[in-house]
C-alpha cells in the first residue's frame, strides 16, 4: 500500500514539474493576443481616445422625446459615417416594479392634495404621477415589461479636425431626431470598450445613459435596418450608396431567391452594359456556362479576352446555323415529343417572317412543316431521329445530326407547290436566294465553349428579330441540357422579342424561359433601354410577366417616360423614382428579393482593362 501511495504521491510532482515547465515554455511564445494588440494606447486626452494613431470619440444618448414614430437609429445608420453602436438593454423585474410604481403613485397622489400653490409644482408633481400609472397600467393590463436601455455611440478619425466634425454631424442628425446626447469626456476608455462586442457596460457610464422603456418601445431602437445584401457564396456587385456597405449576391440561391432570373434597366450610357460585363466576367471565373445574344457588338472584345466563342451571323459571315435543326438537348431525357416540340417554336419563328399567322394559316405551315421532317424519315415516332453509325463492328444508334435535317430551301419547295401556300414561298425568298441566305444553311459551328457571344448586328435593324430568336431556340436547347449545371442567358435589347414588332408566339416563348429556365439550373437575364418598347405588345403582359419572373430588378438612370412606365408595372416609391431619374453613371437602384438599395457598381482596374 505504502510502495503504491508513493508512486502516486511521485507521479503528481512529475505532472506537476511537465506543467510549470510548459507555463514557462508558453511564456515566450507569440500568441494571436500578442498580434492582435495595438503598438500603443493614449488616454491622456478627455476628449479622444487614441490606438496607433487613430482618434476615438464617444457620445452618450442620455434622451428621447416620449413618442417615437419611426425608428430613431435609421438616420443615423444610413449614413457613410464610420460609427461603432452598441445598445444595452436590462430588463427589470415586474414584481418589484410595480410594487415601486404604486408606492410612487400613493406617495406623489398624497403630495398633490397638499402642495403648495406653486403652478410648477403642481406640473411636475403631476406629470410623474400620469407617468407612474400609465407605466403601472401598461404592465398590468398588456403584460409590457419595464427595461432600462444605455446607447454609446463611437466614431474614429485619423485626423482630429476631421473626428471633430463628425461628431458634430452625428450631434445634428440625433438631436433631429429628438435625442440629447453628451459627450463622454473622461470616459473615452469606457465608451469605446462598451462598443466593442464584450458586453461590457460600466456603472459610471449607466449612471449617464440609463433610460426607462416598456416593451412596445424597444421597437423603436431596432438596429438593424440598413439595406445590405452580404450573401454567402454571392460574387461583389458593389457597395451600398448611403452606408458603403458591400453588396455580394448570389442569384442561384434558390432558398432565398425565387428564381436567378435579372432585368436590367437603362438609358445608353447610364452603365448597364458594364455592368452586364462585369458579371458575366465574374461569373466566367467561377465556370458557370453563358450565352450572350449580342444586337449591337458590345461584347466581341469581352468573349475574346475569356477565350469565349464568337458566332456571327450575317451577309459577310461564314458561320451557320440551320433553324430547323432538330438537336438531342432540346427535350429532356426520358421526355417525348422532339418534333411536337421543335414545329411549336417553329410557328413562332414563321411567324415573325409572315406575319401575325391566323389559326388556319398556322395549320397549313404546321402541316408543310410534318412533311417536309417524314420527307427526312423524321416523324413524331422519337425513334426515326435517331441512327445507325455505319462501318462499325459494334452498332450503336446516335442522333441524327444537321446534315440529316432539312433546310428552308426544302420548306421552299414545298410550300410552292401548293396554291394555298405560295405566298408564304415568295416571303422566304430573302432567306433562300436573296440577302438572308445566310439562314439557308447546315450548321457549321462546334458549341462546346461555356462562354458564346451570338453577334446579330450585321442583320440590321429589320432583320435583327430573326438573328435573335435563332440564338435563342439554340441556347434554350443548350440550357435544358443538364438541370445540375448552372448557367445563364443574356439576351439584350430583349424588346425586339416581346415588344410591338414581335409577335405574341415568339413572346410566349420567351416568357417560357423566364418561367421555367430555373428548374434547369439557369438565369435568364433581360437588358434594354428601351423599357416602354418592353411593354408595347398585348398591353404590357409579357413585359410585365417577364418583369414578375425576374427577383433581381436593377434600373440605371431612366428618363421621365420610362419612370413613368415602370412604376404601373413595380412598386416603386416616390422616393425611388427621383432616386432613379437622378442617378449617375455607375449607380443604380436593385430590387434584390423583398430589399431595394442604392447600389454603386464597383470593378477593379484589371477588370475594366479586360471589359474596355
Amino acid at each position: 500500500m505504502k510502495e503504491e501511495l508513493l508512486k502516486k504521491i511521485k507521479t503528481k510532482i512529475n505532472n506537476k514539474k511537465q506543467e510549470e515547465n510548459k507555463l514557462k515554455f508558453l511564456e515566450g511564445v507569440f500568441s494571436e493576443k500578442d498580434f492582435l494588440a495595438p503598438s500603443y494606447i493614449n488616454n491622456s486626452n478627455p476628449k479622444y481616445f487614441e490606438i496607433d494613431n487613430i482618434y476615438y470619440s464617444s457620445l452618450i444618448i442620455i434622451n428621447y422625446e416620449r413618442e417615437q414614430t419611426e425608428l430613431i437609429l435609421k438616420s443615423i445608420i444610413d449614413t457613410n459615417i464610420d460609427i461603432n453602436i452598441s445598445i444595452f438593454y436590462e430588463k427589470q423585474d415586474t414584481y418589484k416594479t410595480i410594487k415601486d410604481l404604486t408606492y410612487h403613485i400613493g406617495n406623489v397622489g398624497a403630495d398633490l392634495k397638499t402642495i403648495n400653490q406653486n403652478r410648477q409644482d403642481i406640473e411636475i408633481a403631476s406629470f410623474t404621477y400620469n407617468d407612474a400609472k400609465y407605466i403601472r397600467k401598461q404592465m398590468q393590463i398588456e403584460n409590457e415589461e419595464l427595461y432600462f436601455i444605455y446607447i454609446y455611440i463611437t466614431t474614429y478619425s485619423k485626423d482630429i479636425k476631421e473626428l471633430e466634425y463628425l461628431l458634430n454631424k452625428i450631434e445634428g442628425i440625433l438631436q433631429s431626431k429628438g435625442m440629447q446626447t453628451r459627450r463622454a469626456y473622461f470616459r473615452q476608455e469606457d465608451c469605446y470598450k462598451s462598443c466593442l462586442p464584450l458586453m461590457i457596460n460600466k456603472s459610471s457610464l449607466k449612471e449617464v445613459a440609463k433610460r426607462n422603456v416598456l416593451t412596445d418601445g424597444l421597437v423603436s431602437t431596432y438596429p438593424f435596418i440598413s439595406s445590405a445584401i452580404f450573401d454567402e457564396d454571392g460574387i461583389f456587385i458593389g457597395t451600398n450608396i448611403y452606408n458603403n456597405s458591400l453588396v455580394f449576391i448570389d442569384r442561384y440561391n434558390t432558398e432565398k431567391y425565387k428564381n436567378a432570373n435579372i432585368c436590367i434597366f437603362g438609358t445608353s450610357g447610364a452603365g448597364k452594359s458594364f455592368y452586364t460585363k462585369l458579371l458575366i466576367l465574374r461569373y466566367r471565373l467561377m465556370g458557370i456556362e453563358q450565352y450572350i445574344i449580342d444586337p449591337e457588338r458590345e461584347y466581341e472584345h469581352l468573349c475574346k479576352n475569356l477565350d469565349g466563342t464568337h458566332l456571327k451571323i450575317g451577309p459577310g459571315s461564314n458561320t451557320y446555323i440551320n433553324i430547323l435543326d432538330i438537336r438531342q438537348e432540346s427535350i429532356e431525357d426520358n421526355e417525348q415529343g422532339y418534333l411536337a416540340n421543335k414545329i411549336s417554336k417553329l410557328i413562332g419563328f414563321f411567324n415573325l417572317i409572315f406575319g401575325n399567322m391566323n389559326e388556319e394559316e398556322k395549320a397549313l405551315i404546321e402541316e408543310k412543316l410534318i412533311k417536309l421532317y417524314e420527307e427526312k424519315g423524321i416523324t413524331f415516332d422519337d425513334n426515326s431521329l435517331w441512327k445507325k453509325e455505319e462501318n462499325k463492328v459494334i452498332i450503336k444508334p446516335i442522333f441524327k445530326d444537321t446534315y440529316d435535317m432539312p433546310i428552308l430551301q426544302d420548306l421552299y419547295n414545298l410550300l410552292k407547290e401548293d396554291e394555298k401556300t405560295k405566298i408564304f414561298a415568295i416571303k422566304l425568298i430573302p432567306f433562300i436566294k436573296g440577302s438572308l441566305k445566310f439562314f439557308n444553311n447546315y450548321t457549321n459551328v462546334k458549341l462546346n465553349n461555356k462562354l458564346i457571344v451570338a453577334d446579330v448586328y450585321e442583320l440590321g435593324e429589320e432583320n435583327l428579330k430573326y438573328g435573335m430568336y435563332l440564338f435563342t431556340d439554340l441556347f434554350w436547347d443548350k440550357i435544358k441540357k443538364d438541370r445540375k449545371i448552372k448557367k445563364a442567358i443574356y439576351l439584350d435589347e430583349i424588346w425586339r422579342l416581346i415588344g410591338v414588332t414581335s409577335n405574341k408566339d415568339v413572346a410566349s416563348f420567351i416568357y417560357k424561359i423566364f418561367k421555367t429556365i430555373r428548374k434547369y439550373g439557369g438565369s435568364s437575364v433581360a437588358i434594354t433601354q428601351d423599357v416602354s418598347d418592353l411593354f408595347s405588345l398585348e398591353s404590357g403582359i409579357y413585359g410585365k410577366s417577364i418583369l414578375n419572373n425576374s427577383s433581381i430588378k436593377t434600373f440605371f438612370s431612366l428618363e421621365e417616360e420610362n419612370i413613368k412606365v415602370l412604376e404601373k408595372y413595380t412598386n416603386l416609391s416616390e422616393k425611388e423614382k427621383i432616386e432613379i431619374k437622378s442617378l449617375k453613371r455607375g449607380e443604380c437602384l436593385m430590387f434584390v428579393g423583398e430589399e431595394h438599395i442604392l447600389t454603386k457598381i464597383e470593378s477593379a482596374d484589371f477588370e475594366k482593362e479586360i471589359i474596355n
